[in-house]
């Protein structure tokens, strides 16, 4: 027993302990069921996710906001008994999470996105999430959304630069002020300096990424903005089922598309 123990002590010294597999829910809507697996490179939002999954909150909420070959959006926690003429996208718990962006965690179709404001953090909605359903893409497409991607880089960096604090915090005041005029010069000067900001490293698809983009496709033009913590691994075919309802000029399906459960599979 003794020698048993010294080999299986050994082989976890040099092979490590075994680890937990990735955490999967499923989430069985309306219109099909969908599993994701959440992963664990990003384990502020793989945690939430689980506790709100466990507390029922995503329980009858419904996917608001819907845009074919792009992706469909739910977790608005106002959605459960809204009714048809409801604005939705703007409700969530009073807490958000921080950024996780990981290079090898992209928008490839089913990723599992978090949604966000504008904030200079890029912090994550605490509920909002969305499932990527994309489009294939060509090479002149994705160094397009290559262009895009720096883009909003540009601004993440400029906006969070320390040498613009100044002008950005004047542009607060007179917006406070309700100054408009001095708060569209402001934001003239602020947007022309973000449009040519330079200071960072440009970003490039990875060649495995595009690779993906031209065969399974998605939406590239996200990569490196927003969190991606999980993947669809089955029922890609509902999350196309559902990019294709019909929707109103909000985005919103003109009927409920609803999660009924959310679970952990064992």
């Amino acid at each position: 027993m003794m020698y048993s123990f010294t080999v299986l002590f050994s082989t976890f010294l040099l092979f490590g302990f075994p680890s937990d597999p990735p955490v999967k829910v499923e989430m069985v809507t309306n219109y099909g069921t969908i599993v994701l697996q959440l992963s664990d490179e990003t384990p502020l939002h793989r945690d939430n996710f689980i506790k709100l999954v466990e507390s029922g909150t995503y329980d009858s909420l419904l996917f608001h906001r819907v845009i074919q070959s792009f992706m469909i959006q739910g977790g608005d926690t106002k959605s459960k008994h809204a009714d048809s003429v409801a604005r939705l996208g703007d409700s969530d718990l009073p807490y958000t999470i921080p950024a996780e962006i990981v290079p090898d965690l992209y928008h490839k179709k089913g990723a599992l996105g978090a949604a966000r404001t504008g904030n200079p953090a890029r912090a994550s909605s605490s509920t909002q999430f969305y499932i990527v359903q994309g489009k294939i893409q060509n090479d002149s497409l994705l160094t397009h959304n290559e262009g895009r991607i720096n883009k909003m880089l540009a601004r993440h960096y400029g906006t969070n630069d320390p040498a613009n604090k100044p002008l950005i915090d004047s542009l607060e005041a007179a917006r406070t002020q309700k100054d408009t005029v001095l708060s569209k010069e402001l934001d003239t000067r602020l947007n022309s300096i973000l449009d040519s900001y330079w200071n960072f490293d440009k970003y490039q698809i990875p060649e495995a990424h595009r690779q993906v983009y031209q065969t399974l496709g998605g939406t590239p033009h996200l990569d490196q903005n927003y969190t991606v913590f999980g993947e669809v691994i089955s029922g890609l075919e509902v999350v196309d089922a559902i990019a294709a309802v019909d929707t109103d000029s909000r985005d919103r399906p003109l009927g409920d598309v609803r999660i009924l459960k959310a679970r952990i599979l064992p």
